[in-house]
């Protein structure tokens, strides 16, 4: 055993290729313990195969000595002919597997064994490929499909983006871009870092470094909410420009717009202002691990702060500003007290009326 080894395993889905045959592999978000993440394919039958020889490392844990003993998770064997259909119904007991096995004793989870399966290899980041051939058909796992994965019925085409400006990367798991760089997103995460390949590339990157190549808006940003969510802050942040806020950990603040570059909106009492989504959790919502070591990241950059962005798009993004924001909410804020001030006065009129 080594010191490398495996946080988590998160399956997103499959890939159906063409070449040299048709065929299909699954897709891992393998999380290390020096916080790097890396996506890596493997057909179901490397994966059975590397659950045989776990078993047989470990005939104790695997319960061929006593079945009561069994520890390490049950796999089916592959079909005769693995389709589509069968590639896709998989996808639970692959989920449960993985988390499982991840979740065994070191002596299993850690072993080299578990640890040299899923490292990246050369074809995980070069895929052996044909010009003259389809390209791979993706089908994502949708996160509110994870306990029925036959939810899935197409593929998912993946969304173009393109790079607005150079971005170097700060750690491993991310991945730098040129300019005018074309990127396929695979995972938009509300805290503005978002899952995307290039070539024979993947990794992180903020959003706001991406734009949408048919114009210059999102058109899945959401409206203001004006009557607003509440939230709690998990992490201080200290303003850098003028339009964010200052919080401090366990403040109650109000989400009234969620942005997809991770900086949201909120209300403090009637003061708006810029905070970084990935420091705030839903108030009454349960903490979990994923969430805690998301915030031990530093947030992403504004699309404010970054220098020589150069977008193909001749009109600029609509953009609201806090005055309006601030105005508006005050608007909100006085019809709430207007409204129960005149259902309290009704209140009294009827209390008299008696």
């Amino acid at each position: 055993m080594g010191d490398v080894f495996i946080r988590h395993i998160e399956l997103l889905g499959y890939e159906k290729r063409f070449f040299p045959s048709q065929h299909y592999v699954y897709m891992f978000l393998v999380k290390w313990n020096d916080l790097s993440e890396k996506v890596v394919y493997r057909r179901f039958t490397e994966i059975y195969e590397f659950h045989k020889a776990l078993k047989e490392m470990f005939p104790i844990e695997s319960g061929d000595i006593n079945v009561e003993n069994r520890i390490i998770p049950h796999l089916p064997a592959p079909k005769w002919f693995d389709g589509q259909r069968s590639t896709q119904n998989r996808q639970g007991t692959l989920t449960e597997y993985c988390y499982t096995l991840v979740n065994l004793p070191h002596k299993i989870s850690r072993c080299l064994h578990v640890v040299n399966f899923f490292k990246v290899r050369h074809d995980d980041m070069n895929p052996v490929t044909d010009s003259q051939t389809k390209k791979p058909e993706v089908f994502l796992l949708p996160k509110d499909a994870k306990k029925n994965p036959t939810d899935i019925t197409g593929p998912i085409v993946l969304q173009t983006y393109r790079a607005i400006a150079d971005y170097e990367k700060s750690s491993t798991s991310e991945m730098a871009l040129k300019a005018g760089d074309m990127v396929d997103v695979v995972e938009k995460s509300e805290s503005g870092w978002w899952f995307c390949q290039v070539k024979n590339k993947r990794g992180w990157v903020p959003a706001a470094y991406l734009e949408p190549m048919d114009g210059p808006d999102e058109s899945e940003e959401q409206e203001p909410n004006y009557a607003g969510e509440q939230y709690i802050v998990q992490k201080s942040y200290t303003a850098v420009e003028e339009d964010e806020l200052t919080l401090k950990e366990g403040d109650t603040i109000e989400v009234i717009h969620k942005l997809l570059d991770g900086w949201w909106v909120i209300r403090k009492d009637e003061t708006t202002g810029y905070y970084p989504s990935m420091y705030l959790q839903k108030a009454g919502e349960a903490n979990t691990s994923v969430k805690s070591e998301l915030r031990n990241r530093i947030a992403p950059p504004r699309r404010s702060t970054i220098r020589n962005a150069k977008s193909i798009h001749k009109q600029s993004r609509k953009l609201i500003s806090q005055e309006t924001y601030r105005r508006n909410s005050k608007k909100y804020i006085q019809s709430q007290r207007n409204m129960k001030e005149n259902l309290q006065n009704k209140a009294k009129v009827l209390s008299k009326s008696r």
